[in-house]
């Protein structure tokens, strides 16, 4: 990984004493007397760095890393030993892609465990454009009731324009500008890690691309960096090469970090140009602009009827606007062709899969059918059965509009980390790591053990600027996670999608067992990471 432009961001963690080992370096040399909390003895590290593996084990004090290597030779003792015989032990995953801020504030879900089962440790939220104007709260909130993951968020540019402009498609006024610009520090103020844009989703899609270098920059004054759903990631609009080009625009502008957050070439008419995609952001890297991105390993996106059908236009105003437009003959006629010609860029009706299950309105018993089949049953045509259920609330879809050709190439990148953008319906929710182990590495090998790990943990740490975390390393904090590289597997299928991820025998969260035995705990000892300072330029 090359030197990024600026330094890491500092991070800082809400409400937690941190103490460094003192003098440690990559294999501490422990005297006879010093006690472990916990040593995971036997296994094979993969420590992060993108290393082979070794044997090795891995001593643990409080909530940090205190010894890697040979616990026989150091005499290291520990009140609790981990028997890792035949078991990979790694970092804990990162995800730089979630929607979990609702599971993280629940009550019932807060204990993240989807994400403990894939051997995720931390989250990030906040993604797409859409977060809490208030992060600092959301962050202590979090904090104070426990969460079984670490977690950490971007302020929203769609949520920020959203409070200023409402779904409105308009220029901003300077005071308007003003005003978003000061929500974006709030949100810098209170911890986020940089900005998050969704320019394909209205009211985000709105903004022109001057709009969003203004806001970015806010963000770049206090570290943070660019996180992106790109404004078109097929032919929509300006295009997945225009996208990318905008995307590098805006981090170059800005004079900050680019993540790409879920890279991918979405739907027929943009099949095959991975290849440009991945010359374009080589090209950016070597003229020293900073361009990483993330991705999900499937060839479905999950998004919903109305998002990935209806045109921006038809939603500028709001929901009650839409409805307006739909009931208008004219433009009811405009509404229809451009959806037609959008269904056609997913790859038909047959490509798309609901995934909400209600028990009445327009998606009433569709769960598991694809629009095709929807609109047999209700002898409609596809767009009409669209139009219904988007009068009717919307419904998550599945949408099969990815090959597996361009996941491969886009994967193979040393900048692409692993990301979720887990959602529900979607079978990533629960099994995005595991899946690209159990089908990446030890199925069809397109990369090694060493480099899914390092870029499920390392390099997201590395792109999100957290200290501390990403490696097994003396002093970082002690996520760390034990599995079976031969039973290590997703479950989540379309038809079933919340089915655990199977294999981690152990994931420990900041020193703390929260999976054991394969046995989620009941245990919430995630911390809520907050940036904190301003890199040197």
């Amino acid at each position: 990984m090359p030197n990024f432009r600026h330094p890491s961001v500092l991070i800082s963690i809400v409400c937690a004493s941190v103490a460094a080992a003192s003098g440690a370096t990559s294999v501490a040399r422990a005297q006879a007397t010093d006690l472990a909390d916990i040593l995971i003895r036997g296994g094979m590290v993969v420590d992060g760095t993108g290393s082979p593996g070794r044997a090795a084990d891995v001593a643990i004090r409080g909530d940090r890393i205190v010894f890697v290597g040979s616990a026989t030779a150091a005499h290291i003792h520990a009140a609790r030993t981990i028997d890792a015989r035949g078991l990979i032990v790694a970092p804990g995953f990162i995800d730089s892609h979630t929607h979990a801020e609702s599971d993280l504030s629940s009550p019932a879900r807060h204990g993240n465990v989807n994400y403990l089962m894939q051997g995720v440790t931390t989250v990030m939220t906040g993604n797409d454009g859409s977060s809490p104007l208030d992060v600092g709260k959301t962050l202590d909130t979090w904090q104070q009731q426990g969460i079984g993951t670490n977690a950490a968020m971007f302020i929203g540019e769609g949520s920020v324009r959203g409070h200023v402009l409402g779904m409105s498609d308009a220029k901003p006024t300077p005071v308007q500008m003003d005003s978003m610009r000061a929500l974006v520090a709030r949100g810098m103020d209170g911890g986020a890690l940089g900005i998050s844009t969704g320019l394909y989703y209205a009211p985000g899609s709105y903004a022109s691309t001057e709009e969003v270098i203004e806001l970015s920059k806010v963000a770049a004054q206090h570290g943070g960096i660019y996180d992106t759903h790109l404004r078109d990631e097929s032919s929509y609009t300006v295009g997945l090469i225009g996208a990318v080009n905008e995307a590098i625009r805006i981090g170059r502008e800005a004079h900050m970090r680019i993540h790409i957050s879920h890279i991918k070439a979405l739907g027929t008419d943009v099949w095959g140009q991975s290849d440009t995609v991945i010359a374009l952001i080589n090209n950016a890297r070597r003229a020293g602009i900073d361009v990483v991105a993330c991705q999900y390993p499937y060839t479905a996106s999950g998004t919903s009827v109305g998002a990935s059908l209806l045109p921006r236009w038809a939603e500028e105003g709001g929901r009650d606007s839409l409805l307006a437009r739909i009931a208008d003959a004219p433009t009811h006629a405009r509404l229809v062709a451009d959806m037609q010609n959008n269904l056609r860029r997913r790859g038909g009706a047959a490509a798309l899969l609901i995934t909400t299950e209600r028990d009445s309105g327009a998606t009433a018993g569709l769960r598991g059918k694809t629009l095709e089949q929807a609109a047999k049953a209700h002898n409609r045509s596809p767009i009409d059965e669209a139009i219904e259920i988007v009068k009717s609330g919307d419904a998550s879809v599945a949408s099969f509009n990815m090959k597996d050709s361009d996941i491969d190439n886009f994967m193979k990148q040393p900048w692409v980390s692993t990301c979720s953008d887990g959602s529900g319906g979607h079978p990533r929710k629960y099994g995005t790591f595991p899946r690209k182990l159990r089908e990446y590495v030890y199925k069809r090998h397109v990369l090694t053990l060493p480099q899914a790990v390092h870029v499920s943990s390392a390099l997201t740490a590395q792109t999100l600027g957290i200290k501390d975390r990403g490696t097994l390393a003396v002093g970082n904090y002690a996520d760390v996670i034990v599995f079976d590289p031969k039973t290590v597997a997703d479950r989540a299928t379309y038809e079933q999608p919340t089915l655990l991820a199977v294999g981690m025998r152990y994931v420990l969260v900041n020193g703390v067992p929260a999976v054991d035995g394969g046995t989620y705990t009941g245990a919430l000892p995630g911390r809520a990471i907050k940036r904190v300072g301003t890199p040197t330029r």
